[in-house]
């Protein structure tokens, strides 16, 4: 079946201070959605320990150098990279999957999880090199990035895009991002190859990348 339309996601990095707005902004919808207030302890986003729909890498290196003279020179870069679910155009999560709960909308693109027949087995987040699928320990459920569907649905964007304070984040139909920002940039690390699943998302990259740092922030991710 053709697709009718394709929603997919914009990120500047060159604009991205690695505020984490778009991840907390993320994270308190999660709470509230699959809790519910009362159900909140610990001051909300630790209430769900492990389950991160976006997240901000960030990926730098380089080093000082001494010359012969005694003066110093640096390569040193660093940027930051929000990422959650690409709502892939091949999503492995979705080929992955043994019962059929994740599964890519027609009508949008959107890669969504029926939980009523997920297993939790974990496939889908094994195969997922983006990290996007999260298992909800407590019910034994995968969770992912929904494109905050109920807020589309009511003309909203997503709480990652109206949280950015820089306006790093856009989401919208491929083809209105495209006409707006064109079809962007190279791949950038430490992202996995555009090739693996066709990711919907297009990227600005910052004025210094590289393919040789690592990512400084690992325990936040």
């Amino acid at each position: 079946m053709t697709q009718e339309t394709q929603y997919g996601f914009y990120f500047d990095s060159s604009k991205c201070t690695g505020c984490k707005t778009c991840h907390v902004s993320c994270k308190d919808r999660l709470v509230g959605n699959i809790r519910g207030g009362d159900d909140v302890v610990n001051g909300g986003v630790a209430a769900l320990p492990g389950i991160l729909w976006r997240r901000v890498y960030e990926y730098g290196g380089g080093d000082w150098l001494q010359n012969a003279d005694g003066s110093y020179e640096q390569d040193v870069f660093a940027y930051y990279m929000s990422i959650g679910c690409n709502h892939c155009s091949e999503p492995v999560c979705v080929k992955a999957c043994p019962t059929g709960a994740m599964h890519k909308r027609q009508k949008d693109g959107l890669v969504l999880v029926e939980e009523d027949i997920c297993i939790g087995c974990g496939a889908c987040s094994r195969a997922c090199p983006y990290d996007a699928p999260q298992l909800d320990e407590a019910r034994k459920v995968m969770t992912k990035c929904d494109g905050c569907l109920d807020r589309l649905e009511a003309g909203k964007v997503p709480m990652c895009v109206e949280g950015c304070p820089l306006r790093a984040l856009d989401f919208d139909t491929m083809e209105n991002l495209i006409a707006k920002y064109g079809e962007g940039d190279a791949h950038i690390a430490p992202l996995p190859s555009s090739s693996v699943t066709s990711p919907n998302l297009i990227l600005k990259t910052p004025r210094k990348i590289r393919s040789t740092g690592r990512i400084l922030n690992v325990r936040e991710v």
